[in-house]
């Protein structure tokens, strides 16, 4: 039975990677480059005004500033940061991660 089971588990990996690789061969070249500008969206836009504001708070010189001050811009820091990671969104799997996950469902099942 388990014999069965690793069978159809091989076939299925191997099916689910086969397209992916016959779908690479098959590329088409355009017969001449175009030059396009990448558009921006608001995210990336709003993104960048925050990194130039982290900017700007970096270069400051915080020495001639009183402590209210320096929390304030502590404050701000975080408050661009959390928003930056709210921006940027999506889950990274590493491939260590990815792997493992797949020799536990074989194990599994």
């Amino acid at each position: 039975m388990k014999k069965i089971i690793f069978c159809i588990m091989a076939t299925i990996l191997s099916l689910t990677f086969l397209p992916v690789q016959a779908f690479a061969a098959t590329t088409d070249k355009p017969s001449s480059p175009v030059a396009t500008k990448p558009v921006e969206n608001a995210e990336s836009v709003e993104a960048k005004t925050l990194i130039l504001r982290l900017d700007e708070i970096k270069a400051m010189d915080m020495s001639k500033l009183k402590s209210t001050e320096k929390k304030d811009l502590r404050k701000e820091v975080r408050s661009i940061k959390r928003e930056l990671k709210t921006i940027s969104g999506g889950v990274y799997v590493s491939a260590g991660v990815l792997i493992v996950v797949l020799i536990i469902l074989v194990v599994l099942l």
